[in-house]
């Protein structure tokens, strides 16, 4: 039985419960992915290089022959590895189903949805490959969503609000986990490596589907005020404009209320790696602040650091937040006395709980 054709449409209902295999280079996979996808290259990066050139430079055959003779040595520890993987992942009469890819659905995948019927798996093979995928991930970007933008100055518990929203089954983006960067100067301490831009939107673009394709969500997805660039990344384009034009739920908390949040949060972090992160901004923050704020970190008064740096923050929030056309009738003020997160969520959500 040879392998059957899908969709990206389909793939989403099919990934669920079948292994996806990407059998592009580790190189590739690295890169990006389709998220939750499973790396079984036919070729290393080394390999790849090899095929590509002789394909280029001599002959569609001369390139199949190199890729035969890394295939055929392989071919018992692919199928071997793919019939643990399912084993794994998968029961039943479902555990012989895999989801094959390559980038363009061509020589790769058809290479290994061969090897893998003729042993005995049902192979579905993704249209078009990664490259099919990547197109539906931009086409997401287009859509229009009902966001609900959380607000607020820098240490206002956006975040904090977004992890309470999501425990009550409320829709939620976090740009920032999906970033692993909190957005500032300081958002890489504590996080690992952020993704590539590429990769950073395969997991935007599936959080949003997973969201609006539940009709119970219809109403609004929140996500944090951010600025289009978080660390490294970039929110695509077209949706940071409609996140600019969506209503903001501005948290007005106490400035020592956030400063005690922030010395808390940040001030556990090694010494030397928040002074580099001051010393980044340093020239916006100007010469003398950042001479004060150095300062008090190498005396360990890092409340007093992080009083300068609360300011400078505030300064560029208000700059980016009035920087909107018809602000006020998106922007939607609520007072906060403290920073009480579930009663700050109690509001967001209708439940009409003071603050």
């Amino acid at each position: 039985m040879a392998a059957e054709k899908i969709t990206t449409a389909e793939l989403f209902e099919l990934m669920n419960i079948h292994p996806v295999l990407d059998v592009r280079s580790p190189a590739e996979f690295k890169h990006a992915h389709i998220p939750g996808a499973y790396s079984l290259p036919l070729f290393t990066d080394d390999e790849r290089k090899v095929v590509g050139t002789a394909y280029k430079q001599e002959s569609r055959q001369i390139a199949i022959k190199h890729g035969l003779d890394f295939f055929g040595v392989k071919m018992k520890l692919m199928v071997e590895e793919v019939e643990a993987l399912v084993k794994k992942q998968a029961a039943g009469s479902l555990k012989n189903t895999v989801i094959v890819h390559c980038w363009r659905g061509g020589m790769r995948s058809a290479a290994v949805a061969w090897l893998l019927d003729l042993y005995g798996f049902k192979v579905y093979l993704l249209t078009g490959g990664y490259k099919t995928y990547r197109q539906w991930a931009n086409e997401q970007f287009e859509k229009q969503y009902s966001f609900q933008v959380l607000g607020g100055y820098t240490g206002s518990g956006k975040t904090l609000v977004l992890h309470e929203l999501k425990q009550r089954q409320q829709p939620v983006i976090d740009l920032e986990k999906l970033a692993n960067h909190k957005g500032s100067a300081f958002g890489a301490l504590g996080e690992s490596a952020q993704p590539s831009q590429e990769m950073f939107e395969n997991l935007l673009a599936k959080e949003l589907h997973s969201i609006s394709g539940n009709s119970l969500n219809d109403a609004r997805i929140y996500l944090e005020d951010e600025s289009q660039r978080i660390g490294l990344l970039n929110i695509p384009n077209a949706l940071w404009q409609q996140m600019r034009k969506s209503p903001i739920q501005f948290f007005d908390v106490p400035f020592e209320d956030r400063l005690d949040y922030l010395t808390l949060a940040y001030g556990k972090f090694d010494k030397e790696k928040l002074v580099n992160a001051v010393i980044r901004i340093q020239k916006r923050l100007g010469g003398l602040e950042t001479k004060n704020a150095i300062g008090f970190l190498l005396e360990n008064n890092q409340r007093e650091c992080f009083r300068i740096l609360l300011k400078y923050y505030d300064k560029w929030y208000s700059k980016g937040l009035y920087n909107r056309d018809n602000l006020s009738t998106l922007l939607n003020t609520i007072p906060c006395t403290t920073m009480d997160i579930r009663s700050m969520t109690n509001i967001l959500i209708n439940e009409n709980a003071p603050v």
